[in-house]
């Protein structure tokens, strides 16, 4: 069984502060991370002129162009990230959200790509992803059966390495909707990893993809959830993400392999002991 991949989802709550961002990359390195994830988004693209120019009260001014100007981070600013994970050993990665963006992340030498469940829907951009050739992590969030159906198709006619990851787009999500039998079903039908994008408060929901054997784990993770942004509240603060990641790695090697029938060697004086008034 191969080693979960667990991500600590950065997304935008370093609230555009890097120093926020070096700090969140410190907390995934120090709990065991595989790698952090951002996102990236041309907002003339992803959002319309009416949206941008409607007002809404921010740290960084009064309309949705001022909020969402000041979560997205330039390309010094990445570059920071690219030579702090470097410096501290730790894989980052992050999920385009337009072709602008995929071009700007293609600056860095990323050995990963992510595909967030809005875009799975969009044939034009997984073809893009896919030319790529990078292996790629495809949310399944808010999608149809066919939408999963032709992604794959593009993925494995385009010859990209991919997993599905179960997700569930809502903000926290209700554990009653978490429906992680899905796991399995993706597993069979695409004969193909399967990993889990967790948005649910707590770890429990998480620790049981863990224990169905998902090949990656990601999770928001935050320095507070009180912190301004409309993910913290989805997010796991410093204890919770150490706990995750230590709990999953024990949930896997606690797994192991079917061993009907089987004395371990540790067993075996005890076993005496406790046997020895029997007369058999």
């Amino acid at each position: 069984m191969k080693r979960i991949f667990i991500i600590g989802e950065i997304g935008i709550n370093h609230n555009g502060d890097i120093n926020i961002a070096k700090k969140l990359i410190d907390l995934a390195k120090k709990a065991g991370a595989d790698a952090v994830k951002f996102q990236k988004r041309d907002i003339e693209l992803v959002y319309s002129k009416k949206l941008l120019d409607s007002p809404r009260e921010s740290p960084w001014g009064k309309t949705q162009r001022d909020q969402k100007l000041g979560l997205e981070f330039n390309y010094e600013e990445y570059n920071i990230i690219d030579n702090y994970c470097k410096q501290n050993e730790i894989t980052w990665f992050a999920s385009a959200w337009d072709i602008n963006s995929l071009k700007f992340l293609e600056k860095f030498n990323l050995n990963f790509n992510k595909i967030a469940s809005a875009m799975i829907i969009d044939k034009n951009f997984l073809k893009a992803v896919a030319k790529q050739k990078k292996h790629t992590f495809i949310s399944t969030g808010m999608s149809t059966e066919k939408d999963i159906d032709d992604a794959v198709k593009i993925f494995r006619e385009m010859n990209c390495p991919f997993e599905l990851m179960h997700c569930v787009s809502t903000y926290p999500m209700d554990p009653k909707d978490a429906n992680l039998s899905t796991i399995t079903e993706l597993k069979k039908k695409y004969k193909c990893d399967v990993g889990y994008s967790g948005h649910e408060s707590g770890v429990a929901v998480s620790l049981g993809a863990a224990a169905l054997g998902i090949s990656s784990l990601e999770r928001h993770i935050t320095l507070d959830r009180a912190m301004y942004g409309s993910d913290q509240s989805a997010s796991l603060a410093p204890s919770g993400f150490m706990n995750l990641v230590e709990s999953s790695r024990k949930i896997q090697l606690a797994i192991g392999k079917p061993s009907i029938g089987k004395i371990i060697d540790e067993e075996v004086l005890i076993a005496k002991k406790l046997r020895a008034h029997l007369k058999i």
